[in-house]
């Protein structure tokens, strides 16, 4: 049956509902198979479309899964860029359109060059490969991966194999299988069952696979080591959090909250808890690191820190402990502005909230907790699990702080959260993570959520973090056995048009 050129409205809404549909498969709905479903209904319709056509289809499913799954970014904009309605939604809207591209290039690289070999395989590799691209093109967007929706299911083992990456590829060839099944049952051929037969048994041989390794651990717990934390969430008005007028009134509160947890071995606060330079904040500083140390405890808290005329985003450790760490991935348009002296003018017009933040140096060190190795993160950065694998070699456990006001009442939160745990998974070192006003949790090495606060609640936490010699396959190789994988589906499909191309010359 050969490709459709003419594109066909109710294909368009199709696409656009199976985008929709995606998110729904992660946090905080949880429904793990709409994300099969989703995969299924686009693989259907894009599988004989023209490159055109795919590409159309590719825009319309990606404004579905985006417009779903980021919706939180109008909340950011209304609520606290101090934009009004309209002009939030629009900037959403095209926010949205923008992130659709990436399904454009994804299904017309698949209509173009991979649905003729191996099909399936070439349409789980070009998903990949472009969940893969968002995760660094134009400093990344690693958001939404179908991944993450299997963080604690029956197949979560193949994460401390390959990452998240391969939890998508095994989504994704599992929704296009299905399709094909599907097409099958309603084609009338002889050999059509034997077919049909053979797919069922490779989709079934992968996931008994997946729920096989499951059972495997890949580190060995120490019993004798024990550790203990609290987290504090104060729960701050984003509107006050800034205001020089209520600075010492939210460290009081900070304060108090943590009266009740100096006996642990550290108290966590979140991103900017400290909202001030630490070069200006000496008596601050002080005061606490002489309460933790009285304690013999170590406070780790989020706050500014200046160096070189730059100003960055930090985590810094007072009392019982040592070290700094300074935000790498910032927030675009939150944190920094790309090409400034280009948009600063037009972003300025619609009164966005505009930072001046730098990147930290690469290479820092782990921060030091009484001769624990303890990798931070702050906030955006635990998306991207690259830098977190790094990281997390060598040390003990993991630890993020985050401000997710920003994303109000939404699935922002939520969302998070589930890549934080994600990262516990695929490392096996557990993950501590306090914010500001929810959800601030401890989760264990295998994903799991031990202990989390409410949202909107001032609230705090304490728990017991476990340790384990020994790495997971994931932490020595990353994500690079299932990128070499579709790069090697793709040079496979690519095989048949070189060698087209070779024979027309000769």
């Amino acid at each position: 049956m050969k490709p459709t050129s003419s594109p066909v409205h109710y294909q368009f809404l199709w696409a656009l509902t199976a985008g929709a549909l995606a998110p729904l498969a992660l946090s905080p709905i949880n429904f793990w198979p709409l994300g099969i479903l989703s995969v299924a209904l686009l693989y259907q319709l894009v599988k004989l479309s023209s490159p055109r056509q795919a590409a159309l289809l590719g825009w319309w499913y990606g404004l579905g899964f985006f417009g779903v799954g980021t919706s939180w970014v109008y909340v950011s904009i209304y609520v606290y860029g101090n934009t009004p309605a309209f002009l939030a939604a629009g900037l959403t809207l095209l926010f949205v359109a923008a992130l659709a591209c990436f399904f454009v290039l994804q299904c017309w690289l698949f209509s173009k060059f991979t649905r003729r070999v191996l099909p399936i395989l070439g349409f789980s590799a070009c998903w990949v490969l472009v969940e893969w691209c968002r995760a660094w093109f134009l400093t990344g967007f690693p958001w939404l991966y179908l991944g993450y929706a299997h963080v604690t299911t029956l197949v979560s083992g193949i994460a401390p194999m390959f990452g998240v990456l391969g939890l998508s590829f095994l989504v994704v060839c599992s929704g296009a299988i299905l399709a094909e099944l599907f097409s099958l049952c309603s084609t009338a051929r002889s050999l059509l069952p034997l077919v049909q037969r053979k797919l069922g048994i490779v989709l079934l041989l992968i996931w008994i696979f997946a729920i096989c390794s499951t059972q495997v651990s890949w580190v060995t717990l120490v019993p004798e080591r024990n550790f203990s934390v609290g987290l504090v969430q104060a729960n701050i008005d984003q509107n006050e959090k800034f205001d020089s007028a209520n600075i010492q009134r939210n460290l009081d509160r900070y304060e108090e909250l943590s009266s009740s947890l100096w006996k642990n071995d550290m108290v966590l606060w979140s991103e900017t808890a400290i909202p001030l330079l630490y070069q200006n904040a000496n008596d601050v500083l002080d005061y606490f690191s002489a309460l933790a140390l009285r304690n013999d405890s170590a406070l780790v808290s989020g706050i500014f820190y200046e160096e070189s005329d730059k100003i960055y985003n930090s985590i810094t450790v007072l009392g019982n402990g040592s070290g700094s760490w300074h935000k790498l991935k910032l927030v675009p348009f939150g944190e920094y502005v790309p090409l400034r002296s280009t948009l600063a003018s037009v972003l300025e017009i619609f009164s966005l909230p505009m930072s001046s933040l730098a990147p930290g140096p690469a290479g820092q060190n782990h921060l030091s907790i009484k001769n624990l190795q303890v990798a931070p993160f702050i906030c955006y950065e635990v998306a991207y699990q690259e830098l977190v694998r790094q990281q997390a070699i060598n040390a003990d456990f993991l630890l993020t702080i985050s401000n997710d006001s920003w994303f109000g009442a939404s699935w922002g939160p939520p969302q998070h959260l589930q890549m934080a745990a994600m990262r516990a998974r695929e490392n096996a070192r557990f993950m501590v993570r306090a914010t500001n006003n929810g959800i601030s949790a401890i989760i264990n090495e295998k994903g799991a959520i031990v202990a989390r606060t409410k949202q909107f609640r001032a609230e705090t936490l304490s728990g017991n973090v476990s340790f384990f010699t020994g790495r997971t396959p994931y932490s020595y190789w990353g994500s690079w056995p299932v990128l070499g994988l579709c790069f090697y589906i793709l040079f496979l499909n690519f095989l048949p048009i070189i060698f087209r191309q070779i024979k027309n010359k000769h």
